[in-house]
């Protein structure tokens, strides 16, 4: 098993959504290469795997957000693990069961990546 953390929160699907609406697309353009780099600067130590299963434990400020609206970063998080070079692709032959948790940390909310190579 690997792991990383990503401090911070990801943005939501409301938020995606809300950017897509505008006027400017160059806003969600920008949201998703700029949250894709961070997620591939925080898994930089990752070894390459050819496929997993990945836990991602959300750690939110709150319990205000929706839990599906929420897991929306999880987009971000595939395209940064591949952008990395820890996978290949985000596609089915790449990644198997995902699992989702949520927690409450209001000082210091992240997302806990694990990856285990099936």
């Amino acid at each position: 098993m690997q792991e990383f953390t990503i401090p911070g929160e990801l943005p939501t699907a409301n938020e995606v959504i809300a950017a897509l609406n505008t006027q400017n697309r160059r806003i969600y353009s920008n949201m998703k290469k700029d949250y894709t780099a961070y997620v591939m600067m925080m898994c930089q130590k990752i070894k390459p795997m050819k496929k997993v299963d990945i836990t991602i434990t959300w750690y939110c400020k709150n319990r205000r957000k929706d839990k599906d609206n929420i897991m929306f970063g999880q987009k971000f998080i595939f395209d940064g693990l591949v952008k990395a070079g820890v996978l290949k692709n985000d596609g089915w032959a790449q990644i198997g069961d995902v699992t989702h948790k949520f927690k409450v940390d209001k000082d210091k909310p992240r997302a806990r990546v694990e990856l285990i190579e099936i």
